[in-house]
């Protein structure tokens, strides 16, 4: 949504104040606003305070959705998304970062944003299949080598051709952000596709990933995210699966202790515009958007990877094992998937044989 704004901003930080009014007095905007380290050596929380560079009115006020709390790496990157624009648009654009969900749940934020309601969203793929198939091809599970190859994928033309797949639907990607890799945890030790049979695997609510885990032998349980703790202390379940900073946040490791690298699953995050907004925006404000998602991206990589390391270090550190599968170990898992693949993405074969092709020498 479109919002034209007749009264002024309120004043930004100093800091900012005096890195614009260099700029100006130079006769040119101030140079990239970057987010300096704290006292602890990671970069300070941006607000929507920081975000105002230039306190002057603005042509355009956009809203951006987000559902994560604000200090969450995605949140912190669409802050910076913000500062940005409204930095290198010398203030003529302005954009207000919604988070903790404040605008709605992610599917909701997405519908909104198909009509313009919201102007930028920021969600998880899996919430955006319902608005491609060709975007299951980028969730499949064991698809990736590490995490480089699935960086060289989404920053290639093949993730390109995916965001292309969305624009029919009102939605205009702008850049993929980082969630990590899922990983399986469980209450005994894990060192084989032989250990997972038989077990009771708590997954989210979502077919694919109840298909993966009945293929590795286990049997999946859809949980809320909120009850799995309950489940895994109860007996319900063997065990769960997610990312490090989930699994410490919800304090899973003091119910499942065994963290198995097996590394199953990489779902990135989408920023995404309106295309109801995008019409209306001149060339060179869309080319100022653009540059700024991608930078942005880069920061929130960044931001995601050392909160990972923060949450992997912290259940080391309480008794959580780690461990990890051999090379052979790992393809019995890979190749357990096959079914899956062709279940899911029969007609994309084609691009799922290139992605398993990218950066292979």
């Amino acid at each position: 949504m479109i919002n034209r704004q007749h009264k002024r901003i309120p004043a930004r930080n100093f800091a900012a104040a005096l890195v614009a009014a260099a700029g100006l007095l130079a006769g040119c905007a101030p140079q990239t606003a970057a987010a300096p380290p704290s006292d602890s050596g990671q970069p300070p929380l941006l607000t929507n305070e920081t975000a105002v560079v230039y306190d002057v009115t603005p042509e355009y006020v956009f809203t951006y959705a987000e559902n994560q709390t604000e200090d969450y790496p995605t949140t912190q990157g669409a802050y910076r998304f913000a500062q940005l624009v409204n930095e290198r648009t010398q203030g003529r654009i302005q954009i207000r970062v919604y988070a903790n969900a404040e605008l709605g749940d992610e599917q909701s934020t997405i519908e909104q944003l198909r009509f313009g309601g919201i102007d930028f969203v920021r969600c998880s793929m899996s919430t955006m299949s319902p608005y491609s198939d060709m975007s299951n091809v980028l969730m499949l599970p064991y698809l990736y080598r590490n995490a480089d190859h699935m960086w060289a994928v989404l920053e290639g033309e093949i993730g390109q051709q995916v965001s292309d797949s969305f624009v029919d639907d009102g939605i205009i990607p702008l850049s993929f952000y980082d969630a990590g890799v899922r990983n399986f945890y469980f209450k005994s030790p894990v060192r084989s596709i032989e250990d997972m049979q038989g077990l009771v695997v708590r997954v989210q609510p979502n077919a694919m990933m109840e298909d993966m885990v009945k293929l590795l032998g286990a049997s999946a349980l859809p949980v809320a995210y909120e009850n799995v703790y309950s489940s895994i202390q109860q007996g319900d379940a063997d065990g769960a699966e997610n990312n490090w900073s989930s699994y410490d946040a919800m304090k899973h490791n003091e119910v499942a202790p065994y963290y198995l690298l097996d590394e199953h699953m990489r779902v990135p995050e989408m920023q995404m515009v309106s295309r109801v907004t995008w019409d209306l925006l001149p060339e060179e404000d869309r080319r100022i958007i653009e540059a700024c998602a991608l930078e942005s991206a880069e920061y929130e990589r960044m931001l995601w990877s050392a909160h990972e390391e923060e949450a992997r270090q912290r259940v080391l550190s309480q008794g959580c094992t780690e461990i990890s599968l051999t090379g052979e170990e790992k393809k019995k898992f890979h190749d357990a998937m096959e079914p899956l693949y062709i279940k899911y993405c029969e007609k994309y074969m084609d691009l799922v044989k290139q992605i398993r092709e990218t950066g292979e020498k």
